[in-house]
Parts: C-alpha cells; structure tokens; sequence
C-alpha cells in the first residue's frame, strides 16, 4: 500500500484539517499518517480557539515518520507561524521528501488573513519553493502573485507568476464567485482546465483541505500531476454532491460516500436484511 503524511492542525469536529486529510486519504486508497502543527477547538459555526505545538515537538512527529514509514507523498495544509514552517521545510530537505503539495492557507473565504505577515513571509521563501503543486484559492493567488485576481485571463496570469517565481505546478481553485467551480492548472509553461459542475451544498466545510489531500494520495499511488487533479475533482464532487448535513454551520462533506462493504453497514440494514 502506498502511504502519505498530511502536515496540518486538527479539526476537533472533524471536516477539516488532520481529519479530513485521513479520511480522503484513506477514502483514497493510501495509507494516511500525520504530524499536527496545532489542536483547534471548532465546529461548524467556527472556532474558539488554537493551541500550537512547539516547533521540536513537530520535528520529532516527523522524524518519526519518515525514518520507520517513509511517505510517498506528503500535504501540507495550515502552519500559523513562522517557527513552524521553517521546521517542516528543515525536515523535509533533510528525508528529500516526494510528491509534496502546498494548500497555501492564508486567507479565509470572507477575505480575513490567517497568518500573519512574517509567516507569509516564510511560507514564500520556505516551504513553497519546495512544493510539486501548490493549491492556492483566489484570494491566495493574489498574495502569491501579488495581483489581483477578476476574470479567467487573470486566473492565468496569476498561475504563470506563481510557478515561475516557485519552479512548481500551480492549481488555481475557482469559486469565491469567478468562475463557478472551475480549476485552472498550469505547469512547465502550459495551462489546463479543470471544468466542475457548481453542486447547491452549502455544506463546504473542508473542501480545500480535501482537494489537496486527493491530490497527494493519487501521486503518491504514481498518477502523474494532471490526472491526479482530475481524479481528486471526481473525488470532492462525490463527496459535496452526497449532500451530507450534519450541524449548525457550514458542514463537512461525505468524504467515505464511495465506501462500500461490511463493515460500514448500519444496524437497521442488517435488522432489514434478517428480515
């Protein structure tokens, strides 16, 4: 079995973050490890409140995956400071690790910054150069590019600027009301579409950090970049268009929707099944 590391914090009620990331991971057919850069306490209604883990507690979480079970892809999500990114990128140049994607966490969907300054400052001259792909948002891609972002040419050009200046493949998610569900992929100098049908859910809670995380398990089972982007876009479809509804806000989606077998059965099925 291929595996993979998600490096990211812990969503307490589950729809994003460390959580989310195993479960598309194994959804997806790899086997998930993690290192969490912080603990949250969250819901669907927002979070209350953040507590890091040191800088050498992260380290040694790392070590110890890479020196027993290597990964074969590694994800990246949201790292608040400065001290922790720097020791991801420390790490992952020490174990010369593959396949790393870069969800770019840094500015919410209402257009508020997550992190702050100094760490976007470390981010750029850290963790991105090391990236294969990096999946920033709309308003992510403006930081990055350092434009702003209004049509589908601007979508391009703020891709092109973002892999030259980063030497990676680029995908620039669509939403955030431009382009309905569209993706934009760009690497070594071309562009690709990605085309997605907008699914009426407004249960989206953690969609960015599962994207990046089908993405990571479909190049850690060896597909290539385009076609791990397509198969992750076929995989958050599914699991936005279970429209599962659980809790008082914005939701998470159904990331096991094409899990099927014994063990996931219900008790009222197998009481009908008897019957």
């Amino acid at each position: 079995m291929r595996t993979a590391l998600t490096i990211a914090g812990s969503d307490s009620s589950g729809g994003a973050g460390i959580q989310a990331d195993i479960k598309t991971m194994t959804a997806n057919g790899v086997f998930a490890m993690s290192a969490v850069t912080a603990l949250t306490a969250q819901n669907t209604t927002g979070v209350t409140g953040i507590m890091e883990v040191s800088p050498g507690f992260l380290k040694e979480q790392i070590d110890c995956i890479f020196t027993d079970i290597r990964p074969d892809a590694v994800k990246i999500g949201m790292v608040s400071s400065a001290e922790l990114i720097r020791a991801i990128g420390e790490k992952l140049k020490d174990y010369r690790a593959e396949n790393i994607v870069v969800d770019p966490v840094m500015v919410a969907t209402s257009g508020a910054k997550l992190i702050s300054d100094d760490a976007v400052g470390t981010l750029k001259e850290t963790l991105l150069p090391l990236a294969d792909i990096l999946t920033p948002n709309i308003p992510e891609s403006e930081v990055l590019s350092g434009m702003e972002v209004k049509t589908e040419e601007d979508m391009v050009k703020a891709a092109e600027r973002i892999s030259v200046s980063y030497h990676c493949a680029v995908l620039v998610k669509g939403g955030h009301q431009l382009n309905d569900a569209n993706d934009l992929l760009y690497r070594d100098g071309d562009f690709q579409w990605f085309y997605g049908k907008r699914i009426s859910n407004p249960n989206t809670h953690g969609t960015g950090c599962t994207l990046s995380s089908a993405i990571a398990s479909n190049l850690a089972k060896g597909f290539d970049i385009d076609t791990s982007v397509e198969r992750a876009k076929m995989y958050i479809s599914g699991a936005l268009g279970a429209m599962l509804d659980l809790g008082k806000g914005s939701g998470p989606m159904d990331h096991t929707f094409d899990i099927t077998g014994e063990y996931v059965k219900t008790a009222g099925w197998i009481k009908d099944k008897r019957t």
